[in-house]
């Protein structure tokens, strides 16, 4: 009688998940209809649209929509994992240094162009902004990972991660600090966030990055469930941790550098989500929060984006993104002590 209780209960918390998860993708489709059609033009895509509109709706809007629900989904994907590996529920994508060194990527190409001009002639701003910046993400990460293999304490990484970080940081400040007022403002308007930037080209190579990293996430997931219980605990069950904290950091890298690189950096949806994913569905299983902080940072940006479109003037990502995750973040506080 006991286990026949103890199975209809689990029958009855499956079917409860599945239902927030029907809900959830219901929402994420109606947002996207609803991002697609809001903004200084509003279109309704299953009427006749004139060709300035079709054009707008294809070039900008879909691209827009699509580059939104990728973001979202990484970046708090990322955020969740990096909780995980530190146990600190204050952790982000942006922990180990790879915004930073994205940053001081798109800091050399901006700032330094005036010295560097042939760098323009090989190829378009637009083009060299992302590379730019995946190749500063990319530096910080391969320097984290050579780190990670001496280093056996993840406290010890997230120390380390934290000094690249803020290593990159000044030597982008000592940059805006010589730079004439157009590069500054170029570079400034990066660091707000934009999800219009991305076009279906920048997709080609976007996506298999995010693809990519989404593979070492499915990888580490038994794993991520046994260092919820501690190192020593994740030991004991078989589990190599060194390994699963290289998987954990490429995906990070991935993840949050790929989204970084195209978007900019778009603050506090990799850090508040999980918290939110964790409290509806009342679990840490990495089974059923890794497909829910997808799902809900897919969301919660997708509300940002139509938030940003309601103005005359479209607002940064970021900005909003903020105002969303903040008081999440003092509410994680509180709650703690």
């Amino acid at each position: 009688m006991h286990i026949s209780k103890k199975n209809c209960t689990f029958v009855l918390e499956m079917r409860k998940i599945i239902i927030i998860f029907v809900i959830l993708t219901a929402l994420l489709v109606f947002l996207f209809g609803l991002d697609v059609c809001s903004g200084s033009i509003w279109l309704w895509p299953f009427g006749e649209l004139s060709p300035m509109e079709n054009n707008i709706l294809h070039a900008i809007r879909l691209p827009k929509a699509v580059t939104a629900i990728l973001a979202g989904a990484s970046l708090s994907v990322s955020g969740l994992i990096m909780q995980t590996l530190f146990r600190n529920p204050l952790a982000g994508p942006y922990t180990l240094g790879v915004s930073s060194g994205a940053s001081l990527g798109v800091a050399l190409l901006t700032m330094c162009s005036t010295v560097l001009p042939f760098v323009f002639r090989l190829s378009p701003f637009a083009v060299m902004l992302p590379v730019a910046a995946c190749l500063g993400a990319t530096l910080v990460l391969l320097l984290v990972l050579a780190v990670s293999r001496r280093v056996t304490s993840n406290v010890s990484l997230l120390i380390v991660g934290l000094m690249f970080g803020s290593i990159a940081g000044a030597l982008v400040s000592l940059l805006q600090n010589f730079a004439n007022p157009d590069a500054l403002k170029l570079f400034i308007v990066w660091t707000l966030g934009s999800l219009s930037s991305v076009g279906w080209s920048d997709m080609q190579l976007l996506i298999p990055i995010l693809l990519l990293g989404a593979i070492f996430v499915i990888l580490a997931l038994k794993p991520l469930n046994g260092l919820l219980l501690g190192e020593d605990y994740a030991r004991g069950l078989g589990i190599n941790v060194s390994r699963t904290r290289l998987f954990i950091v490429l995906a990070t890298g991935l993840l949050a550098g790929g989204v970084t690189a195209f978007c900019g950096p778009i603050a506090f949806i990799g850090v508040a989500v999980p918290h939110i994913a964790r409290g509806i569905f009342r679990t840490s299983n990495h089974r059923i929060t890794v497909p829910a902080s997808a799902l809900l940072g897919a969301c919660l940006l997708l509300v940002c984006d139509v938030l940003c479109s309601l103005f005359i003037y479209p607002l940064p990502i970021s900005t909003v993104s903020a105002l969303f995750g903040a008081p999440v973040i003092i509410w994680i506080i509180l709650k703690n002590k």
